[in-house]
């Protein structure tokens, strides 16, 4: 049986140092936007970027049709994708995603249906 419990540890801490080493990087489109977020949105700018702390970041970006987006790495760039199709619709929507960074990153790139854009505006809250 202490067979069983080496096995069973053994796992456990596998498990444990997965879940420990796994990253942090993520995005997701919120609907409900934060008070102290939504105070400091510029509607004047198609792309805006709301630190909050140093992992937490809130990406607005206003445009027409449908956006996806996607995260890559590349060493200590973070390279943020947003596509957008559909965009027959002429009217504007704006666009609201939390950014959980790793702190081994310093430099964001989005790119704007493949073309690096310009961020019109970096805030703090």
């Amino acid at each position: 049986m202490k067979w069983i419990e080496e096995i069973t540890f053994s796992v456990f801490v596998s498990i444990f140092l997965t879940a420990c080493n796994s990253s942090a990087l993520s995005i997701s489109e919120i609907e409900i936007v934060p008070n102290k977020v939504q105070g400091v949105i510029d509607d004047n700018n198609t792309l805006q970027i709301i630190n909050e702390g140093k992992n937490i970041s809130y990406i607005v970006f206003r445009s027409k049709g449908i956006v996806t987006t996607d995260l890559e790495t590349q060493g200590d760039t973070l390279i943020i994708k947003l596509d957008v199709t559909n965009q027959h619709d002429n009217a504007v929507k704006q666009h609201v995603y939390k950014l959980t960074l790793e702190p081994n990153l310093d430099t964001i790139d989005i790119r704007i249906n493949g073309k690096s854009t310009v961020i019109d505006s970096v805030t703090g809250i």
